[in-house]
């Protein structure tokens, strides 16, 4: 715990991008494969579970405490998060020593913390997380406070992250991120085979690392304009569709298995021939345009899609890219070889349920911001301006993919007033009161 702790402090402790990278990078190349596999699956997030609420180590923390609750409530209003006031309020007035810090990563997060579950009374859970927290330093505490509630996060993006265990291990980012895709198991099997310069691949569920375009900067865009094409940029659910081994697997940009949750396009997407991977857009769909992104949501996080829900809320790929076709990486062929294929492709299938995402030609600057002052007729965001070259790369590498997302709406108002966030909207993020000169009240999260 005490090494792992320690990471979390020089994260926290810099804004430096080349820091942040040093320390995952001498973290993974010190630390047992047994918790550096466990920290790796909390510094990417992979972990959400909760197992005890805030709420609860408040009112454990105010039982054991002589600081009264009014304080307490002040402190929090300035901190904007239970984990971290209860870590520096908490002081220790035993003798007891710290023996949680030189207990492993591992031992905590296997052995350790799941003893919450077979807890059966207030006071049992009370005495458990006590001795933990008297087993602790302060910092320890918060970060043992973080991953109980299921609100462990750190200040480093799952790209840093990567480029550090990158470094560490001598194998490319790309490579990792792909390896890394979706959800593991934290074990030390995974994690040799994760590093292992020359592993075999794994399931056939497995996506590819998303490429993502980034915003568009007028001075770096060049004047070629037969090198690039526009597509539109709707606003769907970014996925993966993958036929492997006879099976279908739709993946979101999220790293979320979605299948069951479009079990129509599934069956559909079982003609496919086997070895195909498709990047597309998913959107509700009505005729011949694809509907807001609220209908959309009526279909998510549902365990079960009945056919009422799948009639109601009919759901259409728009196609952007293919990735793999018959078992071949396609990524490095140029965007113009991989559309191709991909035309040749939906062709075969004559049917409407997947469309190729439309290619737009533009000869000058202008051109192109008449064209996204068409979006919204459309119902897209934006644009995606993409080099006819480019190959299919791992996140957003500038240069290749741009967005040229359509202007914000505004809105008249004055502000009543701003209220201090808490937990992930806390402090200097408020959340601001307008009133409308119209005259309705709104509330917005800046």
């Amino acid at each position: 715990m005490k090494r792992f702790t320690h990471l979390f402090q020089q994260i926290d402790a810099t804004t430096s991008t080349n820091e942040k990278v040093r320390a995952l990078q001498n973290y993974f190349l010190a630390e047992e494969p047994e918790d550096a596999v466990w920290a790796l699956y909390l510094l990417l997030g992979k972990t959400r579970k909760r197992l005890i609420t805030s709420n609860t180590l408040r009112k454990i923390f105010l039982q054991i405490s002589d600081i009264s609750e009014w304080l307490f409530e002040d402190c929090y209003a300035h901190v904007g998060d239970t984990a971290e006031v209860i870590s520096l309020l908490l002081t220790d007035t035993t003798t007891t020593a710290k023996t949680g810090s030189e207990i492993p990563l591992a031992v905590w997060m296997t052995e350790i913390i799941p003893k919450v579950k077979a807890i059966e009374s207030d006071e049992e859970l009370k005495d458990l997380v006590v001795s933990w927290w008297a087993s602790l330093n302060p910092f320890e505490v918060f970060v043992l406070n973080k991953v109980l509630t299921g609100a462990f996060r750190v200040g480093a993006s799952e790209k840093l992250v990567i480029k550090g265990l990158a470094a560490a291990v001598d194998l490319s980012e790309a490579e990792l991120t792909h390896r890394l895709m979706g959800d593991f198991a934290p074990s030390i099997e995974f994690y040799q085979q994760l590093i292992h310069a020359d592993r075999e691949e794994q399931s056939p569920s497995k996506p590819y690392p998303f490429f993502l375009a980034s915003p568009l900067e007028g001075d770096r865009f060049q004047d070629d304009w037969q090198r690039w094409q526009a597509e539109w940029k709707w606003d769907g659910i970014r996925s993966q569709i993958i036929r492997r081994a006879d099976e279908v697997f739709i993946w979101s940009r999220g790293e979320d298995l979605v299948t069951q949750q479009f079990p129509e396009l599934a069956e559909f997407c079982s003609i496919l021939p086997n070895g195909t991977v498709l990047d597309g857009e998913i959107v509700c769909w009505d005729g011949d345009r694809p509907l807001d992104f609220n209908y959309l949501q009526k279909r998510l996080g549902r365990k079960r899609v009945t056919q009422k829900v799948m009639d109601e809320y009919p759901v259409h790929v728009i196609a952007y890219d293919l990735l793999e076709y018959e078992g071949h990486d396609l990524r490095e062929k140029p965007l113009s070889d991989r559309r191709s294929l991909l035309i040749q492709l939906l062709a075969s299938m004559a049917s409407d349920r997947i469309t190729l995402s439309e290619a737009v030609s533009f000869h000058s600057l202008e051109e192109l911001r008449l064209l996204r002052e068409q979006a919204r007729e459309k119902g897209a965001e934006g644009l995606v301006i993409k080099a006819i070259d480019s190959p299919y790369l791992v996140g957003r590498k500038r240069g290749y993919w741009w967005k040229y997302k359509v202007d914000p709406m505004t809105l008249d108002a004055v502000l009543i007033y701003a209220q201090a966030g808490s937990g992930k909207t806390r402090q200097p993020i408020h959340r601001l009161h307008l009133c409308p000169v119209e005259g309705r009240r709104i509330s917005s999260v800046c």
